[in-house]
């Protein structure tokens, strides 16, 4: 082999060398910026974590978990319609992650889309029988629809799988208010109150809109209470 020949050789090589080493430094970059997006998120600070993830996904945009950061980031900061795209993006990468799909029928059900919640949180069911993530927004997602029994039937599958969250209480309470059923609504009630004193409190129940409550439900959780 001639030294020009030789020479061109070992450029191949160097430049093959230095492409091959690249990876493992763009993989962990964007681990990097993944854990920084959380931090950042941890702090409340929600444009610079969204802009960690971005860039998480741009080093990685195959990698399900930056988006799935991302798209629950933008969810915490109040814009659902690009938390939306970004989780159906993740999830046309990989259907079976139950995370992805928590996370989605989640936005869906904070954004009305209810027909959506439930049939991403139904497939998530099915991904994992005892998730009680889903178990309870499709309780909360039934309930909007006027769908009771589905609500009630939901609803019992998330408490026994979390017995002391009063979250899944207090969504199987309103079901069955909803469902000409006071009695069992007041002793469902009665259980939340049993795992968080605070739900005696009719000022509090307004948190419930962060477990997912819209704004009719927490009035209807307030009639169960004043019924009790």
């Amino acid at each position: 082999m001639r030294v020009p020949q030789i020479r061109d050789f070992l450029i191949v090589i160097l430049l093959a060398s230095s492409f091959l080493n690249a990876k493992p430094l763009l993989a962990f970059t964007s681990v990097q910026y993944r854990e920084r997006g959380i931090q950042y998120r941890d702090q409340g600070r929600f444009e610079e974590a969204i802009a960690a993830f971005q860039k998480a996904v741009e080093l990685e945009p195959n990698n399900t978990k930056g988006r799935v950061s991302l798209g629950w980031t933008l969810h915490l900061a109040k814009q659902d319609r690009l938390a939306a795209e970004t989780l159906e993006q993740a999830i046309s990468l990989n259907p079976f992650e139950v995370e992805t799909s928590n996370a989605l029928g989640i936005v869906y059900l904070v954004s009305d889309r209810l027909t959506d919640a439930v049939m991403v949180h139904t497939w998530a069911t099915l991904l994992a029988p005892e998730n009680e993530i889903a178990h309870y927004n499709l309780s909360l997602a039934f309930w909007r629809l006027a769908a009771y029994d589905s609500a009630i039937a939901s609803a019992k599958w998330a408490a026994k799988l979390e017995p002391n969250n009063p979250h899944p209480w207090v969504a199987l309470a309103i079901a069955y208010w909803n469902n000409k059923e006071q009695s069992l609504a007041k002793q469902a009630y009665q259980q939340a109150i049993a795992q968080d004193g605070r739900y005696h409190d009719r000022a509090f129940l307004d948190n419930l809109d962060e477990a997912g409550f819209s704004s009719s439900q927490i009035k209807v959780s307030g009639q169960v209470l004043e019924a009790l």
